[in-house]
């Protein structure tokens, strides 16, 4: 189960470890500015030709073997690609392996080949299977292979109506007190599929709003990654997504560590139904409104 949430985090990370910054403006003209162009490279990454707006299909593989392709008497079904894609089989082993159909004029990581085994990626990529504008690649999830589908002509992508803001406030970037566990703990997280995982917390934030003390939970993968925080405020639901916002943060130095909710983010699952985002912990359910951030997808998956 573990495995499930790394796999999560890892491609979540991935996409926003860029968006860092080690040294920037807290107020003014320059902190304004500092938010909007990395609300401009958010919106990029989004938006991307492999982006999170490009998932068109997630599908749990059963032992045996899948047919895969548009055509209704496929095992998997397919929304988007060649009628009869080829077939893939899960083996006892939990090896996945493929044999395309030659007719359907697909690649496998660029090439012309006609089979492979395919490899999740957990040591870098994932082996891509391709054909046209889609393509699809293995992913597991709570001990579940499930192939991950995308467009990049989707409609998701092609019709993106933008995102929304609350007004950027620097308020809401607050500096706060990092107060590191004796002992590492680990606390359970669900997704959206309703599987649960541990992650690993090594302290909690502590910061101070309007005269009340609240605390948040990091999950951090390994070091010198930023710290990630799964939050859901007195908003979600109804100015922001239901199911929470990611935000993410710089690890502590000297004991301090900084909050921006202004960067506070939707997770890929406000825009597609294809992901298969982590919920907040109850320990990241804060009674407060954070208007600050993204607000909910107008274009809404929900």
């Amino acid at each position: 189960m573990k495995t499930s949430l790394c796999a999560v985090l890892g491609l979540v990370l991935a996409a926003v470890l860029s968006a860092g910054a080690a040294v920037e403006p807290t107020t003014g003209a320059d902190y304004v500015k500092t938010i909007e162009t990395w609300r401009a490279q958010r919106v990029q990454r989004l938006t991307a030709p492999d982006g999170w707006l490009t998932l068109i299909g997630l599908h749990f593989l059963k032992p045996g073997a899948n047919t895969i392709g548009t055509a209704p008497g496929n095992s998997v079904v397919l929304s988007q690609g060649p009628a009869h894609f080829g077939t893939v089989v899960l083996g006892a082993d939990g090896k996945v392996t493929l044999t395309l159909n030659p007719a359907a004029g697909a690649f496998i990581d660029g090439q012309s080949r006609f089979s492979a085994e395919l490899d999740e990626g957990r040591q870098g990529r994932p082996t891509l299977v391709s054909c046209g504008s889609v393509s699809f690649f293995v992913i597991d999830r709570g001990g579940r292979k499930a192939l991950r589908v995308k467009d990049r002509e989707s409609e998701r992508r092609t019709h993106f109506l933008g995102v929304d803001y609350f007004a950027i406030d620097p308020s809401w970037r607050i500096e706060a007190r990092w107060v590191p566990f004796a002992h590492p703990r680990e606390i359970p997280v669900k997704n959206v599929l309703g599987q649960e995982s541990p992650a690993l917390v090594l302290g909690k934030a502590v910061f101070e709003r309007a005269g009340h003390t609240y605390e948040l939970l990091p999950i951090q993968e390994a070091p010198d990654e930023p710290f990630f925080f799964v939050i859901a405020d007195l908003t979600s639901g109804d100015q922001t997504y239901a199911a929470g916002r990611f935000l993410y943060a710089d690890p502590p130095q000297g004991g301090k560590l900084v909050l921006d909710f202004n960067r506070a983010q939707n997770p890929p699952c406000a825009f597609t139904p294809f992901a298969t985002c982590p919920l907040p912990p109850k320990e990241n359910r804060l009674p407060l409104a954070v208007t600050a951030g993204e607000k909910r997808y107008r274009g809404a998956y929900e």
